[in-house]
């Protein structure tokens, strides 16, 4: 099933769920895919796997974290602003990609404090 996306107009790719909701109602599994000139034919461009269960603990599924994610988007922000694409656009969108990575790390930490980090405890 395609996401609601904030981008509604000239969007290059599709994201879709590629699974059913997990504990606490997150899905695990997307796949990005490119809808062709033909309506119903898409070519698959990649799937995105997210942990699934508590890292480090038995039945857990190993994948990408959200904050994996926001690094990546975080550093092609950062080169693109050293570069020929440097605008107001992506200096506030890595901006603000960089904060949301400062709040995820302040879980991490909170919950490593907590002894909490790596279960499904909340």
């Amino acid at each position: 099933m395609a996401i609601t996306t904030i981008q509604k107009r000239n969007k290059l790719n599709i994201v879709r769920r590629a699974d059913d909701p997990g504990a606490g109602g997150a899905y695990h599994c997307y796949e990005i895919v490119r809808q062709s000139t033909e309506e119903a034919d898409f070519r698959w461009i990649a799937m995105i796997q997210f942990q699934h269960g508590a890292r480090g603990e038995g039945g857990s599924t190993e994948g990408v974290l959200d904050c994996d994610l926001l690094e990546i988007v975080r550093d092609r922000l950062a080169a693109f602003q050293c570069g020929d694409y440097a605008c107001k656009e992506n200096e506030y969108a890595l901006r603000h990609v960089e904060e949301a990575l400062l709040w995820m790390n302040k879980r991490v930490e909170d919950r490593a404090e907590r002894g909490v980090l790596g279960t499904n405890k909340v």
